[in-house]
């Protein structure tokens, strides 16, 4: 077995994809309309879906706003440098919600992203 992918409901397609390859670096790796059920899938990653995690970005046409819900906490994405990789981030329009450095009571550098609908996304030092 093995981790496929995380859905995540979006409002705009488009601005979302635009963060997670523009900002993030992610590729777009595939794309489909539904007509039928008025959604679209995007799946986004770094990498080919049959070697790695992706995301699926889920836009339901007909919806404008979602509620993100107390359950959820975050996307983690591995970077070798933390520091780097906000100011690439920033300089790319992305939105830095907690700048990085060390973890509260812990050793490990990260940061916090949030995507244009306000997932989290953490950034962890390898």
């Amino acid at each position: 077995m093995r981790l496929l992918h995380t859905m995540l409901r979006v409002t705009d397609l488009d601005r979302s994809i635009a963060f997670y390859t523009e900002v993030l670096g992610m590729r777009l790796l595939r794309r489909q309309d539904y007509p039928a059920g008025k959604f679209t899938l995007a799946f986004v990653g770094y990498g080919p879906e049959h070697e790695q995690a992706v995301i699926e970005l889920t836009h339901n046409w007909d919806i404008d706003h979602y509620e993100l819900g107390t359950a959820f906490g975050h996307i983690a994405i591995g970077v070798e440098d933390v520091y780097a990789a906000c100011a690439c981030i920033r300089a790319a329009g992305g939105n830095i919600s907690r700048e990085a450095g060390p973890m509260k009571n812990g050793t490990s550098i990260l940061a916090f992203v949030e995507d244009p609908d306000g997932y989290k996304i953490e950034l962890l030092g390898r």
